[in-house]
């Protein structure tokens, strides 16, 4: 159990340091069998790249790298994401409440796709996308092979502008 916490802390260090300097992170998993039960998945601070209020775990991987990649993002009630895109093909599984997924760089924040628990999405790269929570908040799963990243469609919508 320590050595998962150690490891759990180690690899969200190198995730948010990774995503503020734009360098290689340097964790590695662990060699074998990578697994999480529900209640021992630590959560912490969302990634710089998306507005405050979203949490993260980083399951597998380095977001910095070409490998692959799973993380499961809580995003709280009524919680935006601007129009934004990104450079490798994104998967991604609802696990709990309501995704709502609208196209285009101009968002509207209504109808859209709903993507209820048991959904899954794959977005292509570069498909310009927004996405936003109801009053329940959602928890999923994104999988993809990194090097993930953002980029909002409107440079000022981008919170590492306002972060210092």
């Amino acid at each position: 159990m320590r050595h998962h916490v150690m490891l759990t802390v180690a690899v969200v260090c190198a995730v948010a340091f990774a995503s503020r300097a734009g360098a290689q992170a340097a964790a590695t998993p662990a060699a074998g069998p990578i697994v999480f039960h529900a209640s021992g998945i630590s959560w912490a601070d969302g990634p710089p790249s998306l507005p405050r209020g979203a949490q993260f775990a980083l399951l597998e991987g380095n977001p910095a790298e070409a490998v692959p990649l799973t993380l499961r993002l809580k995003l709280p009630p009524n919680y935006r994401i601007p129009p934004h895109w990104h450079a490798v093909l994104e998967h991604v599984t609802v696990l709990s409440g309501t995704l709502n997924v609208g196209m285009g760089e101009q968002p509207t924040y209504s109808g859209g796709t709903a993507l209820s628990a048991g959904s899954y999405a794959v977005m292509p790269q570069k498909m310009v996308h927004y996405a936003w929570t109801g009053s329940d908040g959602v928890v999923f799963q994104l999988h993809s092979v990194g090097p993930w990243s953002i980029t909002y469609v409107n440079p000022k919508d981008d919170p590492r502008q306002a972060r210092p």
